[in-house]
């Protein structure tokens, strides 16, 4: 999964001017093969999803009524395979890359997957410890721990999933103290949501 990260570069936001706006008339973004996915013809929830900068576990929650549980379902260490120019990774820096699902406490259901890529030395100590144990979400972690941070929306789309479907997916970094800091590539089950 990291692969998908190596060498890429920030598109300039004309690109995909939903990413940064939110709301684009006409607006489209890109499918895995090339065919472009009108904006309004995705569940208003989702759109939300894919431009908000706030905590994913608690919006889902809200919207399903449910609590939302996050199932860590890998977390290591490894040494980056090429560089990661979105957040500065180096050819052979070590990162710990990291998976988990936002799952419903009471319906089982799995609401979303998560891919991560974390520079854990440029995160303060007692944050990085929490995240190392498995605690809790990235996102609920920064809330908690009051760092001050910026999420960058890098790109948009839909691509197929484990279960023959599509989903609906956005990555983003987030940015501490002005250094990029952790990569998140968040996907949701289109069929899900609609």
């Amino acid at each position: 999964m990291v692969d998908r990260y190596y060498r890429r570069t920030v598109a300039p936001a004309s690109a995909n001017p939903f990413r940064c706006e939110g709301f684009v008339r006409d607006g489209t973004i890109g499918r895995e093969g090339g065919t472009a996915v009108p904006m309004d013809a995705l569940p208003a929830f989702l759109r939300a999803l894919l431009v908000t900068d706030g905590t994913v576990t608690k919006i889902i929650e809200a919207y399903f009524w449910e609590p939302v549980v996050v199932d860590t379902l890998r977390q290591e260490f490894v040494a980056a395979a090429d560089e990661i120019p979105w957040v500065h990774v180096h050819a052979g820096e070590r990162i710990m890359v990291r998976r988990a699902r936002l799952r419903g406490g009471d319906s089982g259901r799995a609401f979303a997957h998560a891919f991560s890529v974390i520079r854990t030395d440029l995160i303060p100590g007692h944050f990085r410890q929490r995240l190392i144990d498995r605690e809790i979400g990235i996102g609920v972690l920064i809330r908690d721990s009051g760092l001050e941070s910026y999420r960058e929306v890098l790109e948009v789309g839909v691509e197929p999933d484990d279960d023959g479907g599509e989903s609906v997916f956005r990555t983003y970094r987030i940015i501490i103290a002005g250094e990029p800091v952790i990569l998140i590539t968040e996907t949701f089950p289109l069929q899900l949501y609609r």
